[in-house]
């Protein structure tokens, strides 16, 4: 069994935090796709932040150099969440042996085993049923000027990234299952790299937990895409993310803004 001290603390001030969070979505009237917003009231001690694949390193350089320029922002508001109690995860898929042994690492393999209403895939495709095509071709998504072989190149979270004590740290979906279950987290906030790819595909990423029954909203401003402008519909990268976050926004769950994550709400 895990000890005490590895499990989530929160501190009891933080356990009656709500969060207000502005949601934006999508939703087709008379065949115009309108943009929506409304607030979402999340209690803190219900709420997680998933960390997707911020890595220290990346074939496609310009994927990197983005992913740096978020990391002060994300720090930032992974901060104030943690001092409002939300459960923070980090999830740099395929690096877990880097975190053996840490009580980070441990306090997620721990929680007891919970049974998914549905099951939890290694990979969550793009799923016809539920969604349109994407937005942008992504077969080739480096926008370097020249593009690198596609390989991996990390090895670990990046490491201006902080990490704090009472984190977790896992990429297996039931593993963050369980974690969730046992802290009764139901509400999943997915921030991290890269949108069109493991974000949404993950087994710990968007589809895969509204599939579970989560309430879900992406940080749309701590996220970037794989898109290259030289390929279909030729639109700025910027540009390709932001269709990648409206399609999220219209078939799977609203995002937000990472500010929202700082401030705990005034119900008085």
């Amino acid at each position: 069994m895990i000890a005490a001290a590895q499990r989530l603390v929160r501190r009891p001030s933080d356990r009656g935090a709500t969060l207000r969070l502005n949601a934006r979505s999508r939703a087709e009237r008379d065949g115009v796709v309108e943009s929506l917003e409304k607030p979402l009231l999340w209690k803190a001690s219900e709420s997680a932040i998933v960390i997707c694949d911020m890595w220290d390193d990346h074939y496609c350089n310009s994927s990197v150099s983005r992913l740096e320029a978020m990391i002060p922002e994300m720090n930032r508001v992974l901060r104030s969440a943690r001092e409002l109690g939300v459960a923070i995860v980090h999830a740099p898929s395929g690096t877990m042996d880097v975190y053996a042994g840490t009580p980070q690492r441990e306090r997620m393999q721990a929680a007891p085993h919970a049974e998914p209403p549905v099951p939890i895939a290694k990979w969550c495709h793009l799923d016809p049923a539920s969604e349109g095509a994407l937005p942008i071709h992504d077969a080739d998504p480096c926008d370097d000027e020249f593009p690198s072989e596609a390989k991996r190149a990390w090895s670990r979270q990046h490491p201006d990234l902080a990490i704090a004590d009472e984190d977790g740290i896992s990429d297996d979906g039931q593993e963050i299952f369980n974690y969730f279950a046992q802290n009764g987290i139901a509400n999943v906030v997915l921030m991290g790299v890269h949108t069109n790819l493991c974000v949404l595909g993950r087994p710990f990423g968007i589809r895969q937990q509204v599939r579970l029954g989560k309430n879900v909203v992406l940080a749309r401003d701590l996220t970037d895409s794989m898109y290259d402008p030289r390929d279909p519909p030729y639109v700025s990268h910027e540009r390709g993310t932001e269709l990648v976050i409206e399609h999220i926004e219209r078939y799977w769950c609203p995002s937000i803004i990472g500010n929202d994550l700082t401030v705990a709400a005034d119900l008085t």
